[in-house]
């Protein structure tokens, strides 16, 4: 799946005090993350290289059919380090899956990653190769469609003689969805024995031992 095209800003870092007179970084830290003008998306996953950063919030500027854009926190103070103060975690590769959201992340335009580091030991922190994935919703009809549909490209194909024919393999998968339908409607209780008939046996199938 590719990634969508986006811009990712530069990150700018909150000041305690007067910049003029020479203000401290507060450990905290906001990039800003624009998706296509006019093209709200649906995001399944927002994958990200950690730079120091140890935590991270995530919010989403949602625009719906007809509604006036919005702010969400989908996600707040993520761990990214095992410990602030250490290098564990410092510099993996991570990432956001929409079910760790708590808001749906459909129909967004912007997202904003709030970055926190309240070590002092680290001079900088951010995070590096951003990229959010679109969520595409699967239709199981097509995908078992489209790979009956590559069988035909057998006949094309010389090397690949002695398989099925595709459509005797579509033929059997369909008696098989029907087949498994008539089962899972009419569940009985009832044994079924190996070569009983109507709670009989053949004479012929039995032997003494």
């Amino acid at each position: 799946m590719k990634p969508v095209p986006c811009t990712v800003k530069s990150p700018v870092y909150l000041q305690i005090g007067d910049c003029k007179a020479g203000s401290a970084h507060s450990g905290v830290c906001v990039v800003d993350v624009s998706l296509p003008f006019g093209k709200p998306v649906n995001i399944e996953e927002i994958s990200f290289k950690n730079y120091y950063t140890a935590y991270v919030t995530v919010r989403l500027l949602k625009r719906g059919p007809g509604q006036e854009a919005k702010w969400f926190t989908a996600l707040r103070d993520l761990p990214l380090m095992d410990n602030p103060h250490t290098e564990g975690g410092s510099q993996d590769y991570c990432s956001v899956h929409r079910t760790q959201m708590q808001v749906e992340s459909d129909h967004v335009v912007s997202v904003r990653l709030i970055l926190r580091q309240p070590s002092s030991a680290w001079l900088t922190f951010s995070l590096e190769e951003i990229k959010i994935f679109p969520h595409v919703e699967l239709d199981p009809e097509k995908e078992v469609s489209d790979w009956l549909s590559d069988l035909i490209l057998v006949d094309q194909h010389p090397d690949l003689e002695g398989l099925p024919d595709p459509q005797t393999v579509s033929s059997s998968i369909q008696q098989m969805w029907a087949l498994t339908e008539v089962m899972q409607t009419n569940q009985t209780t009832a044994s079924i024995g190996r070569f009983d008939v109507d709670g009989c046996y053949d004479i012929n199938l039995l032997s003494l031992t």
